[in-house]
């Protein structure tokens, strides 16, 4: 049986509709056929400005969006991964038709001086409220300063020009959605500031026993994003992590097919910073992100998630 129509339901902001747009014109190649409709959604961290925990911390970008679906408002949802919670299932009724081939996966600096992360001075006023990117700051720019910032990627910007900071961190792929890669002053490596579970990978993600939507957008999977996400995933599921929690992490696969994953835990000071490296060898990617995650918590991870208030 052919699918005619697919619903897409999405966040509204220009970045999620942005990305919904990469899925038609996808979709398109994949299924010329195959009409898509874009049914956006306006979720609770949206309109929530203040922070995040006090509105369920994660899901609340994921919630009303899971909601429509289940609901068959619409017929598949894109999210980005690291926006869906790993602490618990994904809401009953659902399951993941694919990963997208995955975007880069680094943290972007933007300072209207052109000044590069290591040259800015003592007192610079960095706007993020992501506590992994205020942890890794803290262990390694302990003179810069973090200031809280919530909203899209175009509302920060507009932050940043009103001087309420004098730079921002942002994901790279993100601003390369908006088309707004000119504002970047120095992408920076994994190494410099470790990415979150899940970065720069597309879900799409579908009501269950939809079997003939599955079939119709799996050919948009990417295995090694597949391979990636599932690895990172389980080791943030193994390891329990709340919104609140410092969590970075990446898996990567070689040209030759062999994956490693890279994760660490920080303190939100940045003072103690636990990290894990492992290769996958003959193991599956659930089986490396638990591995992974035994390694943390051997060194301490969990005493150090439960100290911190969610």
């Amino acid at each position: 049986m052919s699918v005619d129509l697919i619903r897409i339901v999405s966040r509204d902001s220009p970045m999620a509709l942005a990305q919904v747009e990469r899925v038609r014109a996808e979709l398109a190649v994949l299924r010329p056929r195959t009409r898509t409709e874009v049914v956006p959604v306006k979720t609770t961290g949206d309109k929530w400005m203040g922070d995040l925990s006090a509105v369920e911390g994660k899901g609340a970008f994921t919630k009303e969006v899971d909601a429509a679906l289940l609901a068959g408002e619409a017929d598949l949802a894109v999210h980005c991964v690291k926006d869906i919670p790993a602490d618990r299932p994904l809401p009953a009724g659902t399951a993941f038709a694919a990963f997208l081939r995955r975007d880069d996966i680094r943290d972007a600096l933007i300072h209207p001086g052109g000044l590069p992360l290591d040259e800015l001075p003592a007192g610079t006023r960095i706007g993020t409220s992501s506590v992994r990117r205020a942890a890794q700051l803290a262990a390694s720019h302990p003179h810069l300063l973090c200031v809280p910032m919530r909203g899209n990627a175009n509302r920060r910007l507009e932050k940043l020009a009103a001087g309420e900071a004098d730079a921002l961190l942002l994901a790279a792929s993100g601003l390369e959605r908006i088309g707004r890669p000119d504002v970047i002053t120095e992408i920076l490596s994994p190494e410099v500031m470790c990415p979150p579970i899940g970065a720069g990978v597309l879900a799409l993600q579908c009501r269950e026993g939809d079997s003939d939507l599955i079939d119709a957008v799996s050919g948009l999977g990417d295995p090694a994003a597949h391979r990636e996400t599932t690895a990172e995933r389980m080791f943030l599921h193994v390891l329990q992590g709340h919104c609140n929690s410092p969590i970075a992490g990446y898996a990567q696969v070689e040209r030759n097919g062999d994956m490693s994953l890279r994760a660490k835990v920080f303190t939100p000071d940045g003072k103690t910073v636990l990290n894990a490296h492992e290769w996958a060898g003959p193991l599956d990617p659930a089986t490396l992100g638990t591995s992974v995650a035994v390694a943390l918590l051997r060194q301490g991870a969990r005493e150090l998630i439960d100290g911190i208030a969610h």
